[in-house]
């Protein structure tokens, strides 16, 4: 497997993506599998990454949590030098199960809309500017636009929205 940090063209979002070799990245960019997760931007990159290079094993901090403090307040232990800041996990009163199951439930949400919906791709914009200003029929549509013309598109008062999961071009399916 290798790991590469990825970017996305449109807002410049950098992710990881793991292969099975720089080919495989290679055949699936080709392929237009490749998607932002943040805004699902198919034109994507090689970002810049620094090498992993591990540490010798003398120099290694295999410890470098048990400083944690036990007070509940890690950040000013950490000011008085009793132990290092302790990140306080996010919690939203909901158990796993239950956002697995919401997850799954705007995911089937947005496969049916996008089931109605016309791909696109990249000529999203021109097509819901004709649809907003008259020159096109109204019909729901789904493809990719620059977060910086989805703004644009937003001030002129067309009606847009993002979806919440990447998709996949049709074309790119297997």
């Amino acid at each position: 497997m290798i790991v590469f940090d990825l970017k996305c063209a449109g807002a410049g979002h950098v992710f990881e993506g793991w292969f099975a070799s720089g080919d495989d990245f290679e055949r699936q960019k080709s392929g237009g599998m490749l998607a932002c997760p943040i805004c699902g931007d198919t034109a994507i990159e090689k970002a810049v990454m620094s090498p992993a290079v591990g540490a010798k094993s003398n120099q290694r901090n295999e410890n470098r949590f048990s400083l944690i403090s036990s007070d509940d307040n890690g950040a000013e232990a950490a000011e008085e030098g009793k132990g290092v800041a302790r990140p306080i996990p996010m919690h939203s009163g909901m158990d796993n199960q239950k956002v697995i199951q919401l997850m799954h439930a705007l995911a089937q949400a947005q496969a049916d809309a996008l089931a109605d919906s016309e791909w696109v791709g990249r000529r999203f914009a021109d097509q819901a500017r004709a649809m907003h200003y008259g020159e096109e029929d109204h019909r729901a549509i789904h493809g990719e636009v620059a977060p910086q013309e989805a703004r644009d598109l937003i001030e002129e008062g067309v009606d847009v929205a993002p979806l919440l999961f990447p998709v996949v071009p049709p074309k790119a399916q297997n």
